[in-house]
């Protein structure tokens, strides 16, 4: 099975022949293991941004990288490449996802599609278009995380968080889903499902946390920082597979369709943050594998430090690769494959071949 890879070293990925090498430092550890988190330490000052790759003298030991096992690249440093590797890139279907100095992600090198339909294209575009239809589609991503995020704190209130209060809330919320007549209502309804979420975080969380109201640009406290990076990878996660099929990620039905965002993915991500992004940071704060010391704090900003991040990484993989029965199809499947399903699903919907019914946590 193909795997992410996740560079936080300053350095050079490069293309020779048929290879994809990462380019290290004279610095790097020898003892350094083959793992997905790559902790190579690059001497930056040492690269020539005109170096030509087929004919400079090899001065930095470099590292190679299969490329038939590479699903996505994320890239959380200062790194150099050419059009002759994105090229490459392009050529092996490799989605390469960009994250700035915080770890906040900024954009994704997306390739040509390669599996396009017209048709489906068209008919993307009529349910969009069509208010009826549009509505139709968002409301069951809206009711997916209702019940998504349902099934999270049922979870926790059977196991001495007294959540009950909460989930009355949210079931008063969910229940109006239907009788929305528009989107930008059923947006209002959606936010005001999660603000109730958020408040039950203070309960859910053992260590102390004052988690009052939920600041994305920039996040101010470390629940927010998690919170961010967490969705980001989701996000980044579901356009990777949106990739592999035969949608177009920049139409949307719930999110509005944006000029510098692949709102698609936003749409599909709701349904999926409550059993990727939210149940790991539960895990990583109650086992205390996040600490105080795992965050940065600059004027109004707090981030996760690059440990941090290597922390939470190494649980998002391991989630994505963990696997259920599925009660349809009959066999195991991993939580990666439950969103690519997602999205055929959704492809049926929009063919006319089957109502779309969103994904719900079953177990």
């Amino acid at each position: 099975m193909k795997r992410n890879y996740y560079i936080f070293s300053s350095g050079k990925l490069i293309r020779k022949d048929n290879t994809i090498y990462f380019e290290q430092g004279e610095n790097s550890d020898p003892e350094e293991k083959e793992t997905i988190v790559e902790e190579i330490e690059v001497d930056d000052s040492s690269l020539n941004e005109n170096d030509n790759e087929e004919n400079e003298t090899q001065k930095l030991p470099r590292k190679p990288i299969p490329v038939e096992d590479i699903d996505s690249i994320y890239c959380f440093s200062e790194l150099r490449f050419n059009t002759k590797f994105l090229n490459f890139l392009a050529q092996k279907e490799i989605i390469l996802h960009l994250f700035n100095y915080y770890g906040y992600y900024t954009s994704s090198f997306y390739p040509r599609e390669p599996y396009v339909s017209g048709k489906l294209l068209l008919k993307q575009v009529q349910h969009h278009l069509d208010e009826e239809k549009r509505l139709t589609i968002a409301k069951k991503f809206v009711i997916g995380s209702a019940l998504n995020i349902k099934k999270n704190l049922q979870y926790y209130n059977t196991r001495g968080k007294d959540l009950s209060h909460f989930l009355e809330q949210i079931d008063i919320l969910h229940n109006k889903v239907e009788s929305t007549n528009s989107v930008q209502e059923l947006m209002g309804i959606e936010g005001n499902i999660r603000s109730n979420y958020y408040i039950t975080w203070n309960l859910l969380i053992d260590p102390e946390i004052k988690f009052e109201k939920r600041e994305k640009h920039p996040p101010t406290n470390p629940i927010n920082a998690l919170i961010s990076f967490g969705n980001s990878l989701v996000y980044t996660t579901v356009l990777s597979e949106i990739y592999k099929t035969q949608l177009n990620p920049l139409i949307s039905f719930l999110h509005e369709t944006g000029e510098r965002r692949f709102s698609l993915s936003l749409d599909i991500a709701e349904i999926f943050k409550p059993l990727l992004s939210d149940r790991i940071i539960f895990s990583l704060l109650n086992k205390n594998q996040i600490q105080e010391k795992h965050f940065s704090k600059e004027l109004n900003k707090c981030y996760l430090t690059d440990e941090g991040r290597k922390i939470f990484l190494r649980e998002f993989d391991e989630k994505l690769k963990t696997t259920i029965q599925h009660r349809q199809l009959k066999k195991s499947v991993s939580y990666r494959q439950l969103i690519r399903l997602e999205c055929y699903k959704l492809i049926k919907h929009l063919l006319g071949e089957k109502e779309y019914k969103p994904f719900t946590i079953w177990w």
